[in-house]
């Protein structure tokens, strides 16, 4: 009985299906049921062909999603049916040529189990190898200069595979097939190990000098996947100190990596969803509650309840770690973006390090370290960077190619078309013009990679941005339309876009953070929008108080508190912290700048009032680095018991005008009151949060009543504050509110782009 005739089809793979051993495994799963045809990379993802029994093409069909390699993910498979013409065996083609289409890349993902096997097998021809990896693990995004995703087109060319190396490339059979970092010790990467005046170390010697300088309480800088780390003993007082010292750190907490989840625990208490993050692939720095009397120096997180914990995540982090617990943080001067080549980390960091850890791999793409907080048992980023960046968004709709490019602080950028919007990695803070140079340089790369020519530009509403100055000479200098965005109208479609909500279905979106020019030109940050991705509307904020002398207050919360009281009429009473920590000069000089408005702007930042609340409870007089004085006043939260009710409950008023506004004079008098009696800071700032919280759903159900909207988006800088993101959405649920909160891209300042895309996306061209 003849058997029915083959069929062919052409399958069009969309997603995260390059440099993750993709093209392998379709190889092998084809192989398996006897199919003809082949499969290459193709800009937009991975085309195959095809060819064999209908039976056997539609198990392979199904099982292509089933079994997809670990690190990739599909987005879209489309099916196109082709006349067959007799194809029997199955290949592995030279991708193709590039197309206008966008394709995902793959985030830099930690070196897996059987490469870590591998690692320490003495027996092993890569033991103790420090660039080992496969199809499954390694570098992707940071080595990627082009697409579509080959060896000629990323920092591995300069490495021509041995023998032994090529061998497994080209064998179906291996985990290493087609895997494009591929290398080992004969023929790949190599570790130096330089000091100043005293000559250098080549690997394998290089990693013992590195662990010997390192256990003498050196500072180490380490040339990694994304970037340069600087590192020291975490145990050493005087190790700790003096990296604090030269790098300018001030009271900043540093990253600490530790060998295994064992000795996390020692020094945390983590929970299990903290656990899963710390060992997940992604290795990001996770926020965890540190334990008391923990073998760490105090130094490394000064009066923090927090510590900033991650695991090794490149074979040679596995390698140097050997039973160490090392300060990992940027390696960069304070404000300059981080070091990528070598010659650039031995003189920009020859007096920070006394010893540096080099390789002669290049890094394409710098990748900061990402950091994230747990919140109901998923991931809130705080920094969206390595092990996520750059994969895409889903958005709601389509978008036409169009960049954005986010705000000052902890600046992203964000470029978008059709439905897919490739948010960047952690650039920094655009106050100079190095870092400016960065972010243009990412700017470039990620269009080059994504192969999006913008049609539209999106910006800052804030005039005096960096980036907005930059966004105006780029869309003059191309013709391209502007649209500025208003900063918390960005924060809440971000969180709109991130939970794919239709583009009619408005929220009430509560922006709360610490800085964002306003339409009437004050510094806004306590904000309640009507929002939809085309337009929002003010329907509630924080009462205006004056902010002197603009960044002076922000560094200074003691002057914030002097403005909140002198704008609720409160008196300044000598014993009270802020009072007090402010010389008498000082005062006097603050005093007439209140009185007469000159050198300041009126503010509603739900940020600057934490600050203000801070210093009343005498946690914090200055701030050192940003947030510094808003983390203390959750720390202190944290700590209390029974602080939440009571006698002492905090309240705002809330006048109904044409706005509403929230007006945190009665809460002031209550905070000085309970401050000049000696009240706990720690019970000041847990009813503190009750307050804030309280007076957000009180704005919400008058929003409700006003609008009939019925789901809140919690957005901006505030919000990475756990504590109040978890009062007001128990508050809010109980009012019967469904709640959106962040869990891809974050809250702060680092997710604006996705929303200034979003909202220029829908913009009128």
């Amino acid at each position: 009985m003849p058997s029915d005739p083959p069929i062919r089809h052409r399958l069009s793979v969309g997603g995260i299906v390059q440099g993750v051993g993709f093209r392998p495994f379709v190889y092998s799963l084809a192989t398996r049921y006897g199919l003809g045809g082949s499969v290459r990379n193709v800009a937009g993802g991975v085309a195959i062909e095809i060819e064999g029994p209908a039976e056997n093409v539609a198990a392979f069909e199904r099982n292509l999603s089933a079994e997809a390699p670990p690190l990739a993910a599909i987005d879209e498979i489309r099916i196109e049916e082709r006349t067959p013409g007799g194809e029997r065996g199955f290949k592995i083609e030279t991708s193709g040529a590039a197309e206008a289409v966008p394709t995902p890349v793959s985030p830099d993902v930690a070196v897996c189990d059987a490469c870590l096997s591998e690692l320490f097998d003495p027996a092993d021809r890569r033991y103790r190898y420090p660039f080992i990896n496969c199809t499954d693990c390694g570098p992707r995004f940071t080595i990627i200069a082009s697409l579509p995703y080959d060896r000629p087109r990323t920092t591995m060319r300069a490495f021509a595979m041995c023998s032994r190396c090529q061998a497994e490339y080209d064998d179906p059979k291996s985990r290493r097939f087609h895997a494009q970092p591929n290398a080992c010790p004969e023929c790949g990467p190599s570790l130096t190990f330089r000091v100043a005046g005293r000559g250098s170390a080549p690997q394998p010697e290089a990693l013992l000098a590195a662990g010997r300088a390192l256990d003498a309480g050196e500072v180490v800088a380490i040339k990694g996947i994304g970037g340069f780390h600087l590192a020291c003993d975490a145990t050493s007082d005087r190790a700790v100190a003096e990296l604090r010292r030269r790098k300018g750190r001030g009271d900043k907490p540093f990253a600490v990596m530790v060998p295994d989840l064992d000795v996390a625990r020692r020094l945390a208490i983590l929970s299990a969803d903290e656990e899963r993050l710390l060992a997940g692939r992604e290795r990001p720095i996770v926020l965890v509650e540190k334990r008391q009397g923990l073998p760490l120096s105090e130094l490394v997180a000064p009066g923090q309840a927090r510590l900033g914990l991650l695991l090794p995540y490149s074979p040679l982090h596995h390698l140097l770690l050997a039973g160490r617990v090392l300060v990992m943080t940027s390696g960069n001067r304070s404000e300059e973006p981080i070091c990528r080549e070598n010659d650039e980390a031995l003189e920009r960091l020859g007096d920070l390090a006394d010893a540096f850890l080099l390789h002669d791999r290049e890094i394409h793409a710098v990748c900061d370290d990402s950091v994230i907080r747990v919140f109901e048992e998923r991931e809130l980023p705080l920094r969206r960077s390595r092990g996520y960046a750059p994969y895409p968004l889903r958005l709601p709709f389509p978008s036409p190619p169009l960049l954005a490019v986010g705000a000052e602080l902890k600046a992203t950028f964000c470029l978008a078309q059709d439905r897919r919007a490739f948010l960047s990695q952690h650039i920094g803070d655009l106050g100079n013009l190095e870092t400016l140079t960065a972010f243009e340089r990412a700017v470039e790369h990620l269009s080059d990679l994504f192969r999006i020519e913008p049609e539209r530009i999106a910006c800052d509403l804030h005039p005096d941005y960096l980036g907005t100055r930059w966004a105006e000479r780029q869309a003059a200098g191309r013709g391209l339309p502007l649209v500025r965005v208003q900063h918390h109208h960005a924060h809440i479609a971000a969180l709109m876009a991130e939970h794919g909500l239709p583009g009619d279905r408005p929220v009430l979106g509560a922006s709360f953070d610490g800085t964002g020019y306003g339409h009437d030109g004050a510094i806004w940050g306590g904000e309640i929008l009507l929002a939809y991705y085309a337009r929002a509307e003010r329907i509630a904020h924080l009462r205006y108080a004056p902010l002197p002398g603009g960044d002076a207050a922000i560094r200074h919360p003691r002057r914030m508190a002097l403005a909140h009281l002198a704008a609720a009429g409160i008196e300044w009473h000598p014993e009270l912290p802020p009072v007090a920590a402010t010389p008498e000069g000082e005062r006097r000089i603050l005093a007439r700048q209140l009185a007469t408005g000159f050198g300041t702007v009126p503010t509603s930042s739900m940020g600057r009032l934490f600050d203000a609340v801070s210093a009343l409870a005498d946690l914090a007089q200055e701030s050192r680095f940003e947030g510094q004085a808003a983390m203390a006043l959750e720390a202190a939260a944290e700590g209390s018991t029974g602080g939440e009710t009571g006698g002492g409950t905090y309240r705002f008023a809330l006048r109904d005008e044409d706005i509403l506004r929230l007006d945190p004079t009665p809460l002031l008098a209550a905070v000085v009151r309970d401050r000049l009696r000696g009240e706990d800071p720690g019970k000041i700032a847990a009813r503190f949060h009750t307050a804030v919280a309280d007076a957000l759903v009180a704005a919400c159900l008058h929003g409700r009543k006003k609008t009939g909207v019925s789901t809140v988006a919690l957005s901006g800088g505030v919000f990475q504050n756990v504590r109040l993101l978890r009062l007001a959405k128990d508050g809010l649920t109980r009012a019967g509110f469904a709640v959106l909160t962040h869990h891809k891209v974050p809250p702060n300042d680092g997710g604006l782009a996705l929303g200034q895309a979003v909202i220029a996306g829908v913009h009128p061209a």
